[in-house]
């Protein structure tokens, strides 16, 4: 496994085989995430997806982040004991959070890096 130290952030490089995939979709900006043996909650970060847009959002998310889809995460905070990260589709480079917003389903929100000082 390869470490990189790049803009303050630790980023692991794995092979495809072994990323994180998407379990399920379970709300318009939520989604189970596994790697390997664990399972997480995956809140998407940096964005909003009004009440009138609930339904569509999530059946779009469901389109682009089918169950299996490889993804990479890259952690922001975490919020009430669920992590809050940008989700990258590793097929495709798409970041889901900022297609849903250029897609009309979402609006951008600031998210900043999130991390208290120590862990930056």
């Amino acid at each position: 496994m390869l470490l990189l130290l790049c803009t303050g952030i630790l980023a692991v490089a794995v092979p495809p085989s072994m990323a994180a995939e998407i379990l399920s979709v379970r709300s318009a900006t939520l989604l189970q995430i596994g790697d390997q043996n664990r399972s997480y909650g995956i809140q998407l970060a940096c964005v909003s997806v009004p009440d009138s847009s609930q339904e569509q959002a999530l059946g779009w998310l469901q389109k682009h982040g089918p169950r299996g889809t490889k993804v990479n995460l890259r952690p922001i905070r975490e919020q009430e004991g669920r992590l809050v990260a940008q989700v990258r589709v590793l097929r495709t480079g798409e970041d889901l959070g900022e297609a849903m917003v250029a897609e009309g389903l979402a609006r951008p929100i600031p998210c900043g890096d999130g991390l208290p000082p120590a862990e930056r």
